[in-house]
């Protein structure tokens, strides 16, 4: 049902499937009525040409007969044919000049006596009225030296009957290749939009929250049109993922490095409020060293969280190691309400100094993946929603499990995230305008983007209605 509504979607009429689809089924059409159409026509004129024949071989004779016996022998031979015809279908008529039928099939003339044959002669058609059903009669008019007009013709009722039966087989099968060619290019459709599916689930995951650069489009060797895009997107995503990882090492190495002398300057920090505070008769030390002491704690901290994310983003993801990383790997089952409990008795005290009630709806719910790094992401996210919730306020934590996903959800009714930047939020550093003077690192949610892909779960950020809704999915264990 699923993939129906899916293949009905693609194939709305504004998208390109639909419209290759009408294509395709348009030029299979176009290309049965032109090969039908020429069918009929040519079995058309093929049958006019074999009715001409025997017409003009009748007319033979009786102007053969007409030279030999003359008018009397002709008119003979009229009456005799009329009376007893080697074929029921033919005619004959022998028509004087002011135009009464001497002798003939008809007891007057079914066209104008007056007609006057081009160069003595002509083919005619008309339709007989005198017979069943009115068939046509393809007729060969020859005027004769003395002016009388000497007529033999053939009713078309076979050939116009196989003619009929040929074009309402035609209509049966027309509206055949019309299902046939709406089923081609529903078909065709189809083949190129799963084609180009693969590169859009693959664009769709690598461009979400979670941002999964690891992933490339599937290829399958056929060196075609979509084939080769895939390579081309596979190879994009390994420049961009070669690129992401220089900068991701070069951050990284620079928190390595400054980490170090930056210990050295907070102990020497340390020491000169110690001196300043001994040598002051009240004890105090002077405001300068405190806030430099602050700011060097602060980088402090920004670098450890650093060096925590680059640890975190340099291990593989749980489930997909190698069975060398997967032992030495801590990949145990987890209660995540277990943890997300423990987190919340830790919170408790900071959320009541602001008002806040901490609200628990979780249920026992197991994933499989590293017990501190699920404790360091609720932690996170918990301190992130107590942060920027109003005073007074509630903040949410709930887990449960839908179908085969474990989905944990920590809810606030702070200001929320626009959502042009709830992407952008899960990158390092990124703080928003109205965020910038409240403390924080600025990698808060990308360690916890980084834990969620360890564990190849889903972050997606949400609208509360009002504030942010931080929901998580992970595979349950």
């Amino acid at each position: 049902m699923a993939r129906t509504r899916a293949g009905l979607r693609a194939l709305t009429l504004r998208s390109t499937s639909a419209r290759l689809a009408i294509v395709v089924a348009s030029s299979f059409l176009i290309a049965f009525v032109v090969l039908g159409g020429g069918v009929y026509f040519t079995v058309s004129a093929l049958l006019n040409n074999d009715a001409r024949e025997v017409v003009r071989a009748e007319a033979g004779g009786l102007i053969a007969t007409y030279r030999q016996s003359g008018r009397d022998g002709l008119l003979a031979e009229v009456r005799r044919r009329v009376a007893a015809p080697d074929d029921p279908d033919t005619v004959y008529a022998l028509v004087a000049g002011d135009g009464r039928m001497l002798a003939g099939s008809y007891a007057h003339l079914p066209f104008r006596h007056d007609m006057h044959p081009r160069a003595g002669h002509d083919w005619i058609e008309f339709h007989d009225s005198t017979t069943d059903g009115a068939p046509r009669v393809l007729a060969y008019l020859v005027r004769l030296p003395d002016g009388e007009m000497l007529l033999t013709g053939l009713r078309t009722r076979s050939e116009d009957g196989f003619l009929s039966l040929m074009l309402n087989a035609a209509w049966v099968a027309l509206l055949v290749a019309t299902a046939l060619g709406a089923l081609v290019g529903w078909f065709t459709a189809r083949w190129v939009s799963r084609r180009l599916r693969n590169l859009d689930a693959t664009a769709a995951r690598v461009g979400a929250g979670a941002g999964e650069l690891g992933l490339r489009a599937p290829v399958d060797g056929s060196d075609d049109a979509f084939d080769r895009l895939s390579h081309r997107f596979n190879a994009m995503l390994d420049r961009i993922e070669e690129l992401l990882d220089g900068v991701r090492h070069a951050t990284d190495h620079i928190a390595h490095d400054l980490r170090t002398p930056l210990t050295r300057l907070r102990n020497q920090l340390e020491q000169l409020r110690e001196r300043a505070m001994a040598h002051d008769a009240a004890g105090n030390a002077a405001p300068e060293l405190d806030a430099a002491i602050t700011e060097s704690e602060q980088l402090l901290q920004s670098f450890g969280a650093l060096l925590r994310l680059a640890r975190i983003e340099a291990q593989p993801v749980l489930g997909r190691a190698s069975s060398e990383q997967a032992s030495s790997e801590a990949a145990q089952p987890v209660d995540l309400q277990a943890l997300s409990r423990d987190a919340l008795e830790m919170y408790a005290p900071i959320a009541a100094q602001r008002g806040i009630t901490l609200h628990d709806h979780t249920a026992p719910v197991r994933v499989r993946g590293d017990a501190d790094q699920l404790f360091q992401l609720l932690v996170n996210l918990l301190d992130n929603a107590i942060k920027f919730a109003p005073e007074a306020s509630a903040v949410d934590v709930s887990a449960s499990a839908v179908g085969k996903v474990a989905r944990l959800e920590i809810a606030d009714h702070g200001p929320g995230i626009a959502e042009a930047d709830r992407q952008r939020v899960l990158d390092r550093f990124v703080r928003l305008e109205a965020h910038r003077g409240s403390p924080g690192t600025g990698l808060g949610l990308s360690l916890v983007r980084a834990i969620a892909r360890r564990h190849d779960a889903r972050i997606e950020l949400l609208d509360n209605a009002p504030g942010l809704r931080v929901r998580i999915s992970f595979p349950q264990a």
